[in-house]
């Protein structure tokens, strides 16, 4: 297979689609905290606003601007996020990143449609990127608890 049909694969049709359809892409008027986190190698940038409610997100907004990887990951993330503790994000961030470096299976529910995201395992250029909304969700969900404690 020609590494063009190998990208072509890559960015099928759901991908796509959830890259489109992005839930929660606005960032919030008065967040707890925000965080942002850029990926050196190829640009990726997200920020997350959060707010937080008995350890659990109550209100999140997101601005992704990163490939339709990043960007399927961002939206998968964004669809299930209100009501999630950090344990619950930082679970389906750990099962993701298994999934995409050390051949784990796909990450359980509710972070199950990350499933899609399974071809990229064999693309280590673009693992960065898909990470960036969780790794930006679990800082800004910190920054909220330490200001919450102050």
């Amino acid at each position: 297979m020609s590494a063009e049909t190998d990208m072509i694969q890559l960015y099928s049709g759901r991908i796509l689609a959830l890259a489109a359809d992005m839930p929660q892409a606005e960032r919030l008027e008065a967040p707890a905290a925000s965080a942002r986190r850029r990926s050196p190698l190829c640009g990726s940038t997200v920020t997350v606003d959060v707010t937080l409610r008995d350890g659990r997100v109550a209100e999140f907004g997101q601005e992704v601007k990163a490939c339709a990887l990043g960007q399927a990951a961002a939206a998968v993330l964004g669809a299930v996020v209100i009501g999630r503790s950090r344990a619950e994000i930082a679970r389906g961030r750990d099962e993701l990143q298994a999934m995409l470096k050390q051949g784990g299976d796909p990450p359980g529910a509710p972070f199950d449609a990350l499933e899609v995201l399974l071809p990229a395992r064999d693309y280590k250029n673009r693992h960065a990127s898909i990470m960036l909304a969780f790794d930006a969700t679990l800082e800004a969900i910190d920054e909220a608890a330490k200001a919450d404690c102050a």
